[in-house]
């Protein structure tokens, strides 16, 4: 599976961002998608994930309520609305095609090239 992000950028405290990510290959070997981020000096996190019908979605306690995954089954693509912006959400964003299976998300080896959010005070 090939995935190319778009969005990003620059916001201040209390703005709004939206990532999209289109995908494209063989999306028959996935069940889900997922945004992750990485901070300088942290380890990469999962931020949210989507099944692929849509229905099921899952948020990192640190960006419920503000940041809403959604996808567009016609473009194959998933988008992140990040809403509410802190400056800890600052990180390079990447879309992963992934499995979700008995409640966990597993991340497949297909990666975005990352996309960076730089959210000021």
């Amino acid at each position: 599976v090939q995935l190319v992000e778009s969005g990003g950028g620059l916001a201040q405290a209390g703005g709004r961002l939206r990532l999209s990510c289109a995908a494209s290959g063989n999306t028959f070997s996935i069940n889900a998608m997922g945004w992750y981020r990485q901070a300088p000096g942290k380890q990469r996190e999962l931020v949210a994930h989507i099944s692929i019908n849509g229905i099921s979605r899952n948020y990192a306690d640190a960006v419920k309520g503000r940041f809403t995954i959604s996808r567009d089954s016609l473009k194959n693509t998933i988008s992140l609305q990040m809403n509410n912006l802190e400056p800890e959400d600052t990180a390079v964003y990447y879309c992963n095609a992934g499995i979700f299976s008995a409640g966990y998300y597993y991340p497949t080896d297909s990666w975005g090239q990352g996309t960076q959010v730089t959210v000021s005070s």
